[in-house]
């Protein structure tokens, strides 16, 4: 049985609060991965649903999705925000968020400190 990028961060999600230090790096690492792999599809399918749009009601449908955009952006630009208001409500990214803040406050992150 494949398991679902979703199933995946949401079972690294479950995990992290019983895990630690560098364990939890290694689930975060791996959780973003996930994150950007799911956004990355679901931008594709955004970008094949919106594709016969003009760029004015490519326009008015990101206003619509609630996120601020202008004329001058670029039919790129435009997809990626659609697909990110689209993406943010998902389960794998709100798991994924949720586990990256959590961790945070415990202290760990991606990015290295300085």
């Amino acid at each position: 049985m494949t398991m679902t990028t979703t199933q995946r961060i949401l079972d690294l999600a479950a995990a992290a609060p019983a895990t630690h230090d560098e364990d939890l790096v290694l689930l975060l690492r791996e959780a973003s991965e996930l994150y950007q792999q799911g956004f990355a599809d679901l931008r594709d399918t955004v970008a094949a649903r919106f594709a016969g749009l003009s760029g004015g009601d490519l326009v008015a449908a990101v206003t619509a999705a609630g996120m601020p955009c202008d004329a001058s952006q670029g039919r790129d630009e435009l997809v990626v925000l659609l697909a990110l208001a689209e993406w943010e409500m998902t389960p794998a990214a709100l798991a994924y968020s949720e586990m990256a803040e959590d961790a945070a406050r415990r202290g760990v992150c991606l990015i290295p400190e300085e």
